[in-house]
């Protein structure tokens, strides 16, 4: 017999859906991932201290609250498998879903595969990732060790003027690197940047790596009109340079924006094919942060229910 929903995709999204359709009564069953997109229990996985979800005042750690959300999903009787979806047929019904292990067929379905932020690959990426590099500013940016420190950002368009004005509440001091001349940002963003004291614009460069032995002291800077390099005594490094949509096992099946996010209907969580939901950063493009992945878990989950109902 076909689920009557499967979830794919493990993060906050992901895990609250299968929360709100677990005590529904509809078992889902959750493919959670293995490598594909990242880790199993997404971004928050590769994240250290998470001071912004809500009902934690001391703080938690990203794994510990994925951890958590995975055990409440699972004392509901969502049934789990670390396993990646390799293909998903949106073209029959019931839906097929196929891992390598495992081939499923559901007659709703919930994608949650969230979306991977663009790296630069530094050489010391590997040893200074979340230990100084971060890919989110309003994630990290008001966390201790970052305050008071002069931090660095790369960017030129919005996002990177968003996230640099953020920091100018915590740092005394923000890098905004870019690699041309002139922004792709908007003027009104553009402009509050330019007119910002605390942010000084670094033209022409790249980001060459960051320096430090167990945590970010500083950036090597190139410049790419003169070829001169340059180190900066900085505490941070934050990317601002987009991320990538986990979206293709649904190309040329479901509408996509033009970078490649799921649509999905204002106000819902429905996407162009009936009975898939979108939910998370996968739809996302804008706030990208764990309570709102959350929100439109549970809001995937009821918009499924109902349409469960009325399909039955």
């Amino acid at each position: 017999m076909a689920e009557k929903v499967v979830i794919i995709g493990s993060g906050p999204a992901g895990h609250t859906a299968a929360i709100y359709a677990a005590r529904a009564g509809l078992r889902p069953l959750l493919f959670e991932g293995f490598i594909a997109g990242g880790v199993a229990g997404g971004q928050l996985m590769t994240t250290t201290e998470v001071e912004n979800f809500p009902g934690f005042p001391e703080g938690v750690t990203g794994p510990e609250l994925m951890e958590r959300m995975r055990a409440q999903s699972e004392r509901f009787g969502t049934r789990i498998l670390t396993e990646d979806v390799e293909s998903v047929d949106l073209s029959r019904r019931p839906f097929a879903v196929r891992s390598g292990e495992t081939a499923a067929e559901a007659e709703a379905l919930i994608i949650a595969t969230g979306a991977t932020a663009k790296r630069l690959h530094l050489p010391s990426e590997p040893r200074l990732w979340q230990r100084g590099i971060s890919a989110c500013a309003v994630c990290d940016g008001a966390l201790p060790p970052f305050r008071n420190k002069v931090l660095a950002v790369v960017g030129g368009g919005d996002t990177a003027m968003e996230e640099a004005t953020y920091l100018t509440h915590f740092a005394s001091k923000v890098l905004l690197v870019h690699r041309r001349r002139e922004f792709r940002a908007s003027q009104t963003m553009q402009k509050r940047v330019l007119e910002n004291p605390k942010i000084e614009v670094v033209w022409d460069s790249v980001v060459e790596d960051a320096l430090g032995d167990s945590f970010v002291t500083g950036v090597r800077l190139k410049n790419l009109k003169t070829g001169e390099s340059l180190d900066r005594e900085v505490g941070g490094l934050f990317y601002a340079i987009g991320h990538t949509p986990n979206t293709s096992l649904f190309r040329g099946q479901l509408e996509l924006d033009e970078t490649g996010y799921i649509v999905t209907r204002p106000g819902s969580s429905r996407t162009s094919v009936e009975g898939v939901f979108a939910a998370g950063d996968v739809q996302d493009s804008r706030y990208r942060q764990a309570v709102t992945a959350a929100g439109s878990g549970c809001m995937a989950a009821l918009d499924c229910e109902r349409w469960l109902g009325e399909h039955a």
